[in-house]
């Protein structure tokens, strides 16, 4: 529904996304060029989300900085991050602030390196995310685009580390805005094809860690910089995500500047889209699907039939991240549900085009939503009717008025416990994705039983 203003947006902003990349790379403080209450609300949700400790800083603007512009406090945010956390690398981001007054950064970056000397300081990466003019997905995709541009200037006369002779089988992940269970189930099946992987970012420890003794500034984990200065040698990448298909991607990149064959793959829920996944790995590697995860796919599909019954015709509502918000419909699909509304707080292209082809053909009637919000998601549900709605936490609001479940995925999920650990992607992934939307179908229909009864 077409309106003037925004009302509850369906995303969340840029430089959040920026700020989780940040957090999947080795040793790393992300930076906000604005003012504290940027990197509070960002902090806010990632320790709901994640349940772990995060730092993020600030240039702290006040209404001075906001008039002479923020120089002098960017330069005084980065000696007191160095002197305080001796990072390996400082990732630097704007906001809807520093942007609007025009801030120019990347100068302010290149005296301040210039006057201290960039070999005694760590690398500084810098990223512009602005929230007027994009999404957390937008920070995110920037901000590896970003990393990878950084490292491929430095790596033109570094030894290559880690992936060593391209004749061995190599592959450089963007995973996307996945879960830490997600990346590392991924890890788990590149592996598994003998190929050695390196995942940009990489927060399946840093945002998923074990239990500390102490407090540690920086968390173990992340994607190295030695790994970084060595993508020019993997021998593939592999980008997921559908909307990546008309972006000038962090993929895309590397494979005009060295060559790597650049695979884009939507992200791997449901049967077609994990067969898809699979199928290139096969392809990559040289090597046959592993036994374990033929036999993970057919359990899958038996689980598929047993459940029909509970499925078939129901309706569903899926909002969030418009790469999932694809994935997910492509799912549902396949199960028999009508994924009858789909809505992305993103400008969407690519989400619209993939959807509509899904629309064709399977014969479903779906409304597409871009840059939409929850205001217009709840008009239009009222219209629509469906069973139950698929998407973060954010709709909880709605699902308490329709009456109907909501079966939380993606980002941000701060009203259950565990989020980091659900896994959404591959076979294992549909599978549990699968199982809590029969149940959750299943347990509206018997608490709203005049029986109560307990055999269904």
């Amino acid at each position: 529904m077409n309106t003037t203003v925004t009302r509850n947006p369906c995303k969340l902003c840029s430089p959040l996304g920026a700020s989780l990349v940040f957090k999947g790379i080795r040793g790393t403080i992300p930076l906000l060029h604005g003012s504290q209450g940027c990197a509070t609300y960002i902090r806010r949700y990632f320790i709901s989300h994640f349940r772990e400790p995060v730092d993020i800083a600030s240039s702290n603007f006040v209404e001075t900085t906001s008039i002479f512009g923020g120089a002098k406090n960017l330069c005084e945010a980065l000696e007191n991050i160095n002197e305080q956390y001796r990072p390996e690398i400082i990732g630097v981001a704007t906001t809807c602030l520093s942007e609007t007054i025009g801030d120019d950064v990347p100068l302010f970056l290149n005296n301040f390196l210039k006057k201290k000397g960039s070999e005694t300081f760590p690398d500084i990466i810098f990223v512009s995310t602005p929230s007027y003019s994009g999404t957390h997905m937008d920070g995110f995709h920037s901000a590896v685009k970003s990393i990878v541009e950084y490292y491929s200037h430095l790596c033109e006369s570094a030894d290559s580390s880690f992936f060593g002779d391209r004749s061995e089988k190599s592959v450089a992940v963007f995973p996307n805005f996945v879960s830490p269970a997600d990346i590392r189930h991924l890890k788990e099946i590149i592996l598994d094809f003998g190929m050695k992987p390196v995942f940009v970012p990489d927060y399946s420890q840093t945002l998923d860690g074990v239990s500390w003794n102490k407090y540690e500034k920086i968390p173990e984990g992340g994607t190295s910089r030695e790994n970084l200065m060595s993508l020019r040698e993997a021998s593939f990448l592999l980008e997921l995500g559908n909307s990546l298909t008309g972006m000038d991607s962090a993929g895309k990149f590397l494979e005009s500047k060295f060559g790597s064959k650049n695979y884009g793959l939507g992200l791997p829920i449901g049967i077609d889209l994990t067969d898809d996944f699979f199928n290139s790995l096969k392809i990559i590697s040289g090597r046959k699907i592993p036994e374990k995860y033929i036999a993970q796919r057919g359990r899958l599909v038996d689980a598929y039939c047993d459940a029909h019954k509970y499925l078939f015709g129901k309706k569903a509502v899926v909002f969030g991240e418009e790469d999932m918000v694809v994935s997910i419909a492509q799912f549902l699909c396949e199960i028999g549900v009508i994924p009858v509304l789909c809505a992305s707080g993103a400008k969407g292209s690519e989400m619209r085009k993939a959807l509509q082809q899904l629309s064709q053909k399977y014969k479903n009637e779906i409304v597409i939503r871009t840059k939409a919000d929850f205001v217009g998601i709840e008009e239009e549900a009222e219209i629509l009717k469906p069973d139950f709605l698929i998407g973060n936490s954010k709709g909880y609001t709605l699902s308490r008025k329709l009456g109907i479940p909501l079966v939380r995925v993606g980002f941000p999920i701060h009203d259950r416990f565990g989020a980091s650990r659900i896994l959404h992607l591959c076979y294992k992934g549909t599978q549990e994705l699968f199982d809590r939307i029969v149940n959750a179908i299943v347990a509206k229909k018997q608490s709203e039983s005049e029986a109560g009864y307990t055999y269904m």
